[in-house]
């Protein structure tokens, strides 16, 4: 008969598939229509039954009727769960730009909430009770904590190099050397930044060899500024040379000096940009932000969420002119920030002025955290996972400070590491978990590097394990 084989009755298993109606009626359905909504639930029924018919005539039979809630519940998590999500980082990558870079501190989080959840004094000054600017928030902890006479905050480095460029350099020359002229991340180039702001691009000197010489002979009285670029994703080493930040100020000053009609600025692009000397963590040295304001620069630019370790933000820091120049310019207004990164950044930056960065910041914490600490988590993780049926053994490993910030810079660390006969396969079930998590693979091994689980994420992360590895 049609729709028979072997027994199986195709028409007899369609004619167990509820109705819309009848599912829509069922206690346990209501529950779902009461979070997602009827619209929403209505469609998840369609399609489940839609998939019921196309398993019955595959030759399976229909679903028992105690199964569609659990199968409709399923759908609807999976529909509505948020593409953008918290993710366990075990990589051992410290900013990991592909999952977010700097993950902010606890600090930092309850000033979002607080300022998110109600109105606040975004452009509004309480003191004298009329319009305020949002440019204010950061300014005077920013001046504290670098000694910089002004500062501007927009919404990425980008963003802050571009705005300098238009505001101050549009339509003359501005001098970098070729070894500096680098492409980072997303096609972000500098010649295209400088070619789209108006400024004209000069080149100096050759790829690995710039003297202040160069500098000093490609000046015209075209010229707005001389830019250092940090190399962010790589290292030049070798025969190599480069003036130095304070070289480059005082040739700056001569100019100014003796052709004052004709003024020069210097820019520096730190990229990451920090506050605090890498070299105490075994480190190399990395130019600090007071460091390069110190040095002579006349405007320094760099990153809210990598070493500074808070959200996504292009911080200008500079002389008070040149700052006012970019802060009236219209694409400061394109560019700005809203309530929350500024409630965020001023909350990290209160950690630096605590003199609490290392202890606060999770940046600074994966940073300065001892290797023994490291290593005796890992033990622990260790004998967690073997109670449940998990083996995974120790070693040494390297951990990476990543997002263009020490290029080719490590930290030593501790690796837990578990063998599995298909590893993209478990890496796969780790990245499907609640929540996702993301390790490294080496020689058939998962590797987790407990530098970039802060502890009081180890015993989410164990859970996420024993929960890939044992279905």
């Amino acid at each position: 008969m049609p729709g028979q084989a072997n027994g199986f009755d195709t028409q007899t298993e369609y004619r167990k598939l509820p109705a819309v109606d009848a599912l829509l009626q069922d206690s346990a359905v209501a529950v779902l229509i009461d979070r997602y909504g009827p619209g929403a639930a209505t469609a998840a029924i369609r399609t489940v039954l839609n998939a019921a018919r196309q398993l019955i005539a595959a030759g399976n039979p229909a679903p028992q009727p105690d199964e569609w809630p659990a199968r409709l519940a399923a759908w609807l998590e999976q529909a509505h769960r948020p593409t953008l999500r918290p993710v366990l980082n075990a990589t051992g990558v410290i900013i990991h730009t592909n999952l977010g870079r700097a993950p902010l501190s606890q600090a930092a989080f309850d000033a979002m909430l607080s300022v998110a959840q109600g109105y606040s004094n975004l452009e509004y000054d309480l003191e004298q009770g009329a319009r305020g600017s949002r440019y204010d928030h950061a300014r005077s902890l920013l001046g504290q904590l670098t000694g910089a006479e002004d500062a501007l905050v927009v919404n990425n480095n980008a963003a802050a190099i571009f705005l300098a460029l238009s505001a101050l350099c549009q339509g003359r020359q501005v001098l970098i050397s070729r070894g500096q002229l680098v492409e980072i991340g997303g096609g972000f180039r500098i010649p295209d930044v400088l070619r789209q702001s108006g400024a004209q691009l000069v080149e100096v000197g050759t790829t690995n060899r710039t003297h202040l010489r160069d500098f000093a002979e490609a000046i015209t009285p075209q010229t707005a500024a001389i830019m250092r670029v940090h190399s962010s994703n790589f290292r030049q080493i070798g025969f190599v040379t480069l003036p130095e930040l304070n070289e480059l100020a005082q040739l700056v000053q001569r100019h100014n000096q003796q052709q004052p009609e004709h003024p020069l600025m210097l820019i520096d692009d730190l990229g990451s940009g920090t506050l605090l000397d890498t070299a105490p963590y075994g480190l190399a040295p990395e130019p600090t932000v007071p460091g390069s304001l110190t040095a002579g620069a006349d405007l320094v630019t760099f990153s809210g969420d990598k070493l500074l370790g808070g959200p996504q933000a292009g911080l200008l820091l500079g002389r008070n002119e040149l700052i006012s120049r970019a802060r009236r310019h219209p694409l400061a207004r394109a560019l700005r920030v809203d309530k929350l990164t500024l409630a965020a950044l001023d909350a990290t930056l209160r950690s630096y002025q605590r003199g609490r960065a290392t202890e606060e910041i999770p940046v600074w914490r994966m940073i300065s955290v001892a290797v023994d600490e490291l290593g005796a988590r890992v033990l622990g993780w260790q004998n967690a996972l073997r109670a449940h049926g998990v083996e995974g053994h120790i070693m040494p490993g390297e951990s990476a400070i990543g997002g263009g910030s020490l290029p080719g810079e490590t930290l030593p660390t501790v690796l837990l590491t578990i063998a599995h006969p298909q590893p993209d396969q478990a890496a796969a079930a780790l990245r499907h978990g609640h929540p996702p998590a993301v390790c490294r693979i080496q020689h058939d091994h998962l590797c987790f590097d407990p530098r970039t689980i802060l502890p009081e994420q180890d015993e989410t992360l164990l859970a996420a394990i024993i929960a890939a590895f044992n279905n």
